[in-house]
């Protein structure tokens, strides 16, 4: 027997003020002391007004890890005393403060809450669907009373300038190329920004709004598809990853192995599809989506170039879901990754807009190799 889960509470956190598309590269940094030939033109395509940075203007430094971002979202649920003792906190993030431990355990040690269940979430965007699906799990199993969820991101710790001055060094060493990143290191260096967000899981509903977690649905098409966006490692031409392990502490800096890197190609030729029209004209057969109104759909994507070919996948797939249904906050919060879907939530949730019997659906892609999550709720 499975129990009902309701999403009782949402919550978010973005670090200081808003950075402007002006302000952004004094808040990061110049690579090589050039500004960046390729930041207008990416500006101009994502539609990203502002964003939010855990650097100190003041110093350039990083003012909060990961961690410290995922822990004051989870807070921002409200006090022990509101929620109630948790049993489970299922985390998720594509770049942790350390390889070890794992990014769960430092949130669990930053809240200080008692002895719990603590899970931590891999990859890039899908890594928060897929906490927000293991803590879904196990209050539907009867395992846990109350389950949070957590994402969370700090892309301004790689980006910043100053991660990529030993290979501006190197390339004016060898006289090979110009001291300037490469597009497709340089290109998301412009799209990606710092926040958390968390929900809590339970198994009635609170007033004066909760939202019934009908079913949640992750996927990967990396059985077809090679590595599109990767971080800690080199793309070889056959498009396998050589791992930095392989590469000596000296090549780490000269060649900038943990930054992010995209192959905007493949990305665009492939993403749609593979993520949204295949997926979910299965999904729709599987859960009759077809002969359901979608009250509100809330589509993570990183661009707004990718709003009409959204639109059109959706079609593809054989919804009607007309654009004034859908809901994102992309342009004044920015892309945060596995982040951008909860605090998309948070804000609809807190808006007083979703009326009892309504429903949404949420859909969470990952570009990296291809994997894709939707999460369909109901208003109670």
């Amino acid at each position: 027997m499975t129990i009902d889960v309701f999403l009782t509470r949402t919550a978010a956190f973005l670090p200081f003020e808003p950075v402007g598309n002006d302000e952004m590269e004094s808040v990061l940094g110049m690579v090589g002391g050039q500004p960046s030939r390729a930041r207008r033109m990416i500006l101009r395509s994502n539609g990203i007004q502002r964003r939010h940075y855990a650097i100190d203007r003041a110093t350039g430094e990083l003012a909060m890890t990961n961690a410290q971002l995922a822990a004051t979202a989870v807070r921002n649920l409200g006090d022990a005393a509101e929620i109630g003792p948790v049993d489970c906190l299922a985390t998720g993030t594509s770049r942790p403060d350390q390889l070890m431990p794992g990014h769960g355990v430092m949130v669990h040690g930053e809240l200080g809450w008692p002895r719990l269940e603590v899970l931590s979430l891999s990859g890039v965007c899908v890594a928060g669907a897929a906490a927000f699906k293991h803590a879904w799990l196990a209050v539907r199993a009867g395992d846990a009373r109350r389950a949070v969820a957590v994402a969370s991101e700090v892309a301004s710790a790689v980006f910043r300038a100053c991660n990529f001055e030993a290979e501006v060094e190197y390339k004016v060493q060898q006289l090979a190329e110009r001291p300037e990143l490469a597009f497709e290191k340089d290109f998301l260096r412009w799209m990606l920004s710092d926040g958390a967000g968390a929900v809590l899981l339970e198994a009635a509903p609170r007033g004066p709004l909760s939202l019934k977690v009908e079913w949640v649905e992750l996927s990967s098409a990396a059985h077809e598809l090679p590595v599109c966006m990767y971080s800690g490692a080199e793309k070889n031409p056959d498009g396998s990853l050589t791992g930095w392990q392989h590469f000596s502490a000296k090549e780490w800096g000269e060649r900038s192995i943990f930054s992010v890197k995209q192959d905007v190609k493949l990305l665009n030729e492939n993403v749609i599809r593979a993520t949204l029209t295949e997926p979910l004209r299965a999904l729709a057969r599987k859960h009759n989506l077809t002969e359901r109104r979608i009250d509100w759909f809330l589509p993570h994507y990183s661009s707004n170039f990718f709003a009409e070919p959204v639109a059109a996948g959706v079609a593809a797939a054989g919804l009607d879901i007309p654009r004034e249904r859908w809901f994102t906050n992309l342009t004044e919060k920015g892309n945060t990754g596995s982040a951008s879907p909860y605090i998309m939530l948070d804000e609809l949730f807190r808006s007083g807009r979703i009326q009892k019997g309504q429903s949404l659906l949420m859909y969470i892609p990952e570009s990296s190799r291809f994997s894709t999550g939707f999460i369909y709720l109901t208003a109670v």
